[in-house]
């Protein structure tokens, strides 16, 4: 059926929400330097289109802005081992239950059973599968999970995304990806994905917007796995949404709200700081700021803090997409994206991004 067959109104149906996008734009590796990739420019009054170097971002932003930046930390927590019988496994560790305990996702982990012991690392970090989980995850408990996180940092690979492809990766390659995906801002633990917005910016930009006299506002959403999860039903509006844990410091909500009542304008730096915010704006200001988001943003939305959007370009069919195609217009926002295409904007997480104010 044709979208002009379709009962449903465009917005809200999901192939309008799809595009085709060559494989050679899928970026492999980020740019040579954080701040020198490619940035589209885009007006939420017009349709107007301007293409930037990233670091021009410091005279692009108004005077009146004020930039939201979210500082999850990615954990290094993808690890390569073997079963007790021989065979490999990829386990991607995906939150700690309790002391010792993670949900994983474990890869090749069909004939695993319930009390096996896995090794990683080059048996560097063991963990006993305890039970497979309702949806096909594990729950594996490290031994001497007192010193995990130091074995993690030290062992375990970045969990680059799947479009991503590592499968002839050298220890350079992974090196790489350690300090890359991960923004030049990141301090708090427990993301599974990058806010990847922030990956271009770097400690010097940050400086120049502060000379500015542009705030610099800090929240945390620890990004999950199912910022990956494609939407499979026709209407979006049916989609069930992750949830993610945020939290912001007393100190920065003061600025927060400072910045809301000075009348500046808020520029959340990717989809992960729209959802914070979005979710604090409808929240009592006297509620503690933190716990898990579900919120679901797609067209039609009315944004109540949010300003300006800096974001990456998205995979089609992602509740990403839908998001920024309610702050910019799904209309005009499909046709950027063709726009991107035709001059060789690189996609996804080592791609280049866009400016919507």
């Amino acid at each position: 059926m044709s979208l002009a067959d379709s009962p449903l109104p465009p917005d809200w149906n999901l192939d309008s929400y799809f595009f085709e996008l060559p494989s050679c734009l899928v970026a492999q590796n980020p740019s040579t330097k954080r701040d020198h990739s490619r940035m589209m420019l885009l007006s939420q009054q017009t349709t107007g289109i301007e293409h930037h170097s990233f670091y021009e971002i410091v005279d692009c932003l108004p005077d009146n802005a004020a930039l939201v930046i979210n500082n999850t930390k990615v954990l290094p927590s993808r690890l390569l081992g073997v079963r007790q019988t021989g065979g490999k496994i990829e386990a991607l560790l995906l939150q700690e239950k309790k002391s010792g305990q993670w949900e994983a996702r474990v890869k090749r982990a069909k004939r695993i059973k319930a009390g096996e012991v896995l090794s990683f690392c080059n048996d560097s970090i063991r963990a006993v599968a305890l039970e497979r989980l309702k949806d096909g995850n594990w729950l594996l408990e490290f031994e001497n999970h007192e010193t995990l996180m130091g074995k993690l940092e030290q062992f375990a690979l970045a969990p680059i995304p799947p479009y991503i492809d590592r499968s002839a990766a050298s220890e350079v390659d992974h090196g790489q990806d350690r300090e890359r995906y991960q923004t030049c801002y990141a301090q708090q633990a427990g993301a599974v994905a990058a806010p990847t917005a922030g990956l271009h910016f770097t400690v010097n930009i940050l400086e120049q917007l502060q000379k500015r006299g542009i705030p610099i506002i800090e929240v945390t959403l620890h990004v999950g796995i199912g910022t990956f999860a494609p939407i499979h039903c026709n209407d979006i509006r049916h989609h069930q949404i992750h949830s993610e844990y945020y939290k912001i410091s007393p100190s920065n909500m003061d600025l927060l709200h400072q910045v809301l009542d000075d009348k500046r304008q808020l520029i959340a730096v990717g989809t992960t700081c729209v959802r914070v915010l979005e979710t604090l704006a409808r929240a009592d200001r006297s509620t503690s700021p933190s716990g898990w988001t579900n919120i679901y943003i797609y067209p039609p939305y009315q944004f109540r803090w949010v300003r300006g959007l800096l974001t990456n370009f998205h995979l089609p069919y992602s509740t990403l997409i839908l998001l920024v195609a309610a702050f910019y217009g799904r209309e005009k926002l499909m046709h950027a994206y063709q726009v991107a295409i035709e001059q060789q904007y690189r996609y996804y997480s080592y791609g280049d991004c866009m400016l919507i104010l």
